[in-house]
């Protein structure tokens, strides 16, 4: 009877363990999958941005002086037409930092789907082109895993449709979910980037890792 017993539960720990690789093999096989996806939009998001600030570079005075689409020429209403069409997919502008290796568009908003393509200007701080407080979320175990490795001093890049703008980091902090003092206005031109702490954090990370940096105006945007 012993025996029985004994390999019943034999059984049942090989079939538990067999169960356990299985769901352990599925779970990498969505995070490669998510990965992926993940950079696939972010690379894509940034053609749209770098064709779309191409064509109204090239286009800029002709629109500001003809708005009026009925005297312009078929070719260049369909130019113009598929410009705006770019635009309804087009993130805010493109963060760069040298440093990490990091280039990832930033959209308007935070919700799961924006976080998942890229970064997210969180909804009440300042507009990407105007003075201000502007801040920036992005996951830490994806586009902001290598904050962990910035430092005081750092360069950032800031690619909008205005031009490009540099910043260099200013302060580092670790702060509570709560505190939304690190979101409050500014005189000047600052960018916070805000991700959850602990990076390897198991679970719902209880911290939060804020980056702040200032425009640098010695830089002239090209």
């Amino acid at each position: 009877m012993t025996d029985i017993i004994s390999n019943k539960k034999n059984k049942y720990l090989r079939l538990l363990e067999f169960a356990l690789i299985s769901g352990g093999i599925v779970l990498l096989g969505i995070f490669a999958v998510t990965k992926v996806w993940s950079e696939n939009q972010s690379s894509e998001s940034i053609e749209v941005f770098e064709e779309y600030v191409a064509s109204i570079n090239v286009d800029a005075e002709y629109i500001q002086e003809h708005h009026d689409t009925s005297l312009w020429s078929v070719t260049r209403i369909k130019e113009y037409e598929e410009a705006l069409e770019l635009n309804k997919n087009m993130p805010l502008g493109v963060l760069k930092i040298k440093k990490l290796k990091l280039e990832v568009p930033i959209f308007n908003g935070t919700s799961d789907l924006i976080l998942n393509r890229g970064l997210g200007r969180i909804i009440g701080t300042s507009r990407i082109d105007q003075q201000g407080n502007l801040g920036i979320a992005g996951h830490r175990d994806s586009f902001f895993r290598g904050l962990k490795d910035i430092k005081v001093g750092d360069s950032m890049e800031l690619k909008t449709l205005s031009g490009n703008d540099h910043y260099k980091v200013t302060s580092i902090t670790i702060t509570h979910p709560d505190d939304v003092s690190v979101l409050a206005p500014t005189d000047d031109s600052t960018i916070t980037l805000v991700t959850c702490y602990p990076f390897y954090f198991v679970g719902h990370a209880p911290e939060r890792y804020i980056v702040k940096a200032k425009k640098e105006f010695n830089q002239e945007s090209s």
